[in-house]
Order: structure tokens, then C-alpha cells, then sequence
């Protein structure tokens, strides 16, 4: 047998590929560390009581009742350093957001509830926009008009989230409010719209690799059969290009889930709790951007706005694990016939 010659470029590349893989695993693995170590005070014990001899109560004896008296007192001295911790499971359950107040409350549901309306809305608009693009563009658009169109849709996912946040602001938010006569110019709406712009070229791209990749026998045998190619598109192509297609949706709804400048510029970032999508929101990486520059360190605020951030981190990386796991035994095995 013939020896395997070794050869530097070879082994260089692949130890420079090994390095950079770890790399970017460990600053991963860093930034979750990070993000939950500032998080973990939340969840310490509140300190201990105020003692009352330590607060300067004198204490009586002898036939004086106080016992009522420093009962009151004591409850108070408690209650007042249980409030300076603020972060009761009860208070990060509640439907309120007001972190600066004399009693802080810092319910995070309207907050959850601004994210997922947002993210709702851009991915109704955004996934059959992407996936209908991409397959006329893979299968129908002409070679002229595909390398035309694959490039611009692309290009706009370039461009910066602040750049379509103020467009947003300035102009499709007056162009929705007339259209719509609505009450609101800034809402849940104009914002999952104008964040469907940042989500439509990821699920374009991925959808587009996904149709293309489908084998040419399945269209050919489609089209021997006597199918047209609508029909064939549309139930062989896709089907055929699902796990690929589904895949780009997840990445989407992580993108849209996870987006900071456009909800913080175009939804009004009100924190409601509410059904109507016309209605002011407030999301969570909008809560994020917006305090995480004015909060003091270590105090309870700054720690909740680190609560947020873990449980973005905890969503995406659940998404795409479910993602991953329901594309690999269930949509793979089903396509290949297992």
C-alpha cells in the first residue's frame, strides 16, 4: 500500500480550521458564562432581617404593652429590605415593567408577550414572501433575472438594523397609520413589518440553497409524468426542499425574536399587555438596549436586564435544538424513507 504523503499546506489548514472551531466554541461557552453569572444574584437569599435593637427602637418593659408596636416595625424593616431586592419570583411573573419607581416592579410578561407579538407578525410576513422568492427564483426566474435577483435580496441583508429601524419610523409608520386609520402610530404592527425586511433574506437564502439542492430526477420525472411545473414545484419541489425550508423559518424566528434596533425605534416601547397588535410594545432586547446604558451596576435593575438576556440566550439556543432534533429524526428520516 502506498504511503499517505504528508503535506504541510494540508495539515496547517486543517489545524488553523481545528483552532478557529474551538475558539469560537470557547468565547460561546464565555458569553453564556458571562450573561448567567450576572444573572445568579437574582436568585440569592435576600439579606437577613433589620434587627430592631440595631434600628434604635428602645425597648420597653414592665407593664407597657409594645409587643404590637415593634411587631409593626419589624414587618416594615423587612418588607422594605425584601423591596431593595425587588426580584421575587412573584415581581418577575407580575404585568407591570417599572424599574424606576419606589417599589420596583419588573414583570417580565409584557415584555415576553412584545417580543413574540413582533416576532409573530415578522415571520407571517416575512416566511411566505422568502420562500415564495426563493422558489421562483430557483425554479421559473430566467438566468438573467436570477443572478439579478438573488444579489439584492441579499444585499438587504446587509444593511443595518438602524438604518430600517428609521425608515420605519419615519415612513412606513405614517404610510400604516393612514392606510389603517389607526390610533397608534408606532405599534406592534408597524415594527413586525418593518422587521420582516431584516428576516425575508435569511429565509430567501437558506430556502433558495434548499430548493436548488433537490435532486433534478424528482422535477424530470414530475414533468414526465404530465405535471406542470407549478405542480411540480409545489408538490414535489418543496416538499422535497422541507427540511431546508423549515430550517430557514427557525433561523428567522431567532433573528426576529432576538432583534434590538428596529423594535426599539419603531413599536413605541410601551410595556402592555395585550391582544391587539395595533397596540405600543415593548420587547425584550428593546428593554435591553434601552436601560442597560443607565442602570447602576450591581443593583437589582442591572441584574434583571441580565435575567433577560439569559432567557433570549435560552430561547434561541432551545429553538434551534428543536429545530436541529425534529429536521434530523423526523423530516430527514421522512424524505429518505426510513
Amino acid at each position: 500500500m502506498m504511503k499517505k504523503r504528508f503535506r504541510l499546506s494540508e495539515f496547517l489548514a486543517e489545524k488553523i480550521i481545528t483552532a478557529t472551531a474551538f475558539v469560537s466554541f470557547a468565547f460561546i461557552v464565555l458569553i453564556f458564562v458571562f450573561v448567567f453569572r450576572e444573572t445568579i444574584p437574582i436568585f440569592s437569599p435576600p439579606p437577613e432581617a433589620v434587627n430592631i435593637e440595631e434600628l434604635g427602637v428602645q425597648e420597653t418593659y414592665g407593664d407597657v404593652e409594645m409587643s404590637e408596636q415593634e411587631k409593626a416595625i419589624e414587618a416594615k424593616q423587612q418588607a422594605a429590605v425584601h423591596e431593595d431586592n425587588g426580584a421575587s419570583i412573584e415581581n418577575l411573573t407580575g404585568d407591570r415593567w417599572q424599574p424606576v419607581s419606589s417599589k420596583p416592579k419588573y414583570g417580565l410578561v409584557p415584555l415576553f408577550i412584545g417580543s413574540l407579538k413582533v416576532s409573530l407578525i415578522a415571520i407571517l410576513f416575512a416566511a411566505p414572501v422568502g420562500i415564495l422568492a426563493a422558489l421562483f427564483t430557483a425554479a421559473f426566474a430566467p438566468k438573467w433575472a436570477k443572478e439579478a435577483l438573488k444579489p439584492v435580496i441579499e444585499i438587504l441583508a446587509g444593511f443595518p438594523s438602524v438604518v430600517i429601524g428609521f425608515f420605519a419610523l419615519v415612513v412606513m409608520a405614517t404610510i400604516i397609520q393612514d392606510a389603517f386609520g389607526l390610533h397608534y402610530r408606532l405599534n406592534a404592527f408597524v415594527g413586525g413589518i418593518a422587521l420582516a425586511f431584516a428576516v425575508i433574506p435569511i429565509i430567501f437564502t437558506i430556502s433558495e440553497d434548499a430548493i436548488a439542492a433537490v435532486p433534478k430526477n424528482l422535477t424530470e420525472a414530475s414533468l414526465a409524468l404530465g405535471a406542470t411545473k407549478w405542480q411540480t414545484a409545489l408538490k414535489v419541489v418543496l416538499p422535497a426542499a422541507t427540511p431546508g425550508i423549515f430550517a430557514s423559518v427557525i433561523l428567522g424566528v431567532g433573528r426576529a425574536f432576538g432583534e434590538t434596533m428596529i423594535v426599539l425605534m419603531a413599536t413605541g416601547n410601551a410595556a402592555l399587555v395585550s391582544a391587539d397588535l395595533f397596540e405600543p410594545v415593548r420587547t425584550m432586547s428593546a428593554t435591553i438596549g434601552a436601560e442597560m446604558a443607565e442602570v447602576v451596576f450591581g443593583e437589582t435593575h442591572y441584574n434583571v436586564l441580565f435575567l433577560i438576556g439569559s432567557l433570549l440566550f435560552l430561547f434561541t439556543f432551545i429553538l434551534n435544538a428543536i429545530a436541529e432534533i425534529f429536521i434530523r429524526q423526523r423530516l430527514m428520516k421522512k424524505f429518505k424513507g426510513n
